[in-house]
């Protein structure tokens, strides 16, 4: 609703000899493209697959944190089993600090013997104070990857032995369907490709049609009577005749964005078979090496046994128990630091492979309001 006065000295006169008049106006407009050359249908298709990729690379972060708190919770389950050991190590090291005294109070030990001993046994009870520190750390980091305050939360300590899952890997082509790092470079592919067509749609005209209708009238009471209603119907056409090479430079350039998509997708599968390969055959040599050390700790444990006998009749030294102890805790922390590696390489196999993601997971066209 407006009220409106025209000039008297425009040069044209006012119908009617009236400068100023009401105008009332009730109307509406519709327009509708008609994607002839494909511009409106690859503009959504991009879109769509944009969001598909994002949605993907949110996977992606998920699968990662998830690995992340897996790691840490075996590393943490191993620092259990290591602390367990050196546990054990300082009460059979007591054990022989009070044997040494004895020997030493009935004149068959010397004092660097005790010396001896003692060296030992602190040096591992510092060990129990530096395995703890390392613990608490990575109870810090599950609460934030929990996201929990680490002042609030705790793991019981629980020593297990842990042992790594069989994992079925699968073909390589089933790799594609599994990991959301790939499927959303593939869909950034497939967004590139529509972005290519969606500039090639520039070189054509624009065809629309259009639709106009409404009632207008100089009052109200005119306003809605049937002579006041107007419309109007028909197509146009704009076409761009001349834009300095800009409609050609933006198309080379989504050419060149699809090649890097392309490449990008390329490297994404390549580097995801290297990284399967890598992890299996980690386990595999993994596997080899922790057996060699449990024969390892078991022939350290017979050497500690008969260096400890062989003390307590008085033909060795305590440097030589010293010793047998020694290496045989520095081949036990050995094995659980494999059997840690084990379960991290097992951690990460599963992560190259997805984790149980799968690409039916990626949200459809009709979920994200496309066609």
């Amino acid at each position: 609703i407006s009220r409106d006065r025209l000039s008297q000295n425009r040069g044209v006169p006012p119908p009617a000899n009236r400068t100023a008049y009401g105008d009332f106006s009730l109307g509406i407009d519709a327009q509708y493209e008609v994607d002839l050359w494909g511009r409106v249908r690859n503009l959504i298709s991009a879109s769509v697959e944009s969001a598909q990729a994002t949605a993907a690379d949110i996977e992606t972060v998920r699968l990662s944190l998830h690995a992340e708190l897996a790691l840490d919770y075996f590393d943490l389950r191993c620092l259990d089993v290591e602390r367990r050991i050196i546990d054990r190590a300082v009460e059979t090291y007591g054990e022989a600090l009070a044997l040494t005294r004895r020997r030493y109070e009935g004149g068959v030990a010397s004092q660097v013997e005790v010396a001896e001993a003692e060296t030992q046994l602190n040096a591992t009870r510092a060990q129990q104070i530096d395995i703890s520190e390392r613990r608490a750390q990575l109870e810090h980091a599950m609460a934030v990857l929990l996201g929990q305050p680490a002042a609030e939360f705790s793991v019981p300590a629980k020593p297990v032995t842990l042992t790594p899952p069989v994992i079925p890997v699968g073909v390589p082509s089933d790799l594609l369907e599994r990991r959301p790092d790939i499927a959303g470079a593939e869909r950034r592919v497939a967004a590139a490709n529509s972005q290519v067509g969606l500039t090639k749609a520039a070189f054509f005209p624009t065809v629309l049609l259009g639709l106009s209708a409404g009632l207008e009238g100089s009052s109200l009471s005119n306003w809605f009577n049937w002579p006041s209603r107007l419309w109007a119907l028909g197509p146009s056409a704009a076409q761009t005749l001349f834009d300095s090479g800009r409609r050609r430079a933006v198309t080379d350039g989504a050419v060149a964005n699809f090649d890097a998509a392309v490449a990008d997708y390329r490297q994404s599968v390549l580097s995801a078979f290297q990284q399967v390969e890598d992890h299996i055959a980690s386990l595999r040599v993994l596997e080899e090496e922790a057996r060699r050390q449990r024969a390892a700790v078991e022939s350290a444990r017979r050497s500690e046994t008969l260096s400890l006998n062989r003390y307590k009749g008085g033909l060795v030294t305590y440097l030589e128990v010293a010793t047998a102890q020694t290496i045989m805790l520095q081949n036990e922390r050995v094995e659980v630091g494999i059997q840690r590696r084990r379960m991290e390489a097992s951690v990460l196999l599963i992560k190259t492979l997805g984790g149980g993601w799968n690409r039916s997971s990626l949200p459809a066209a009709k979920q994200l309001g496309g066609r």
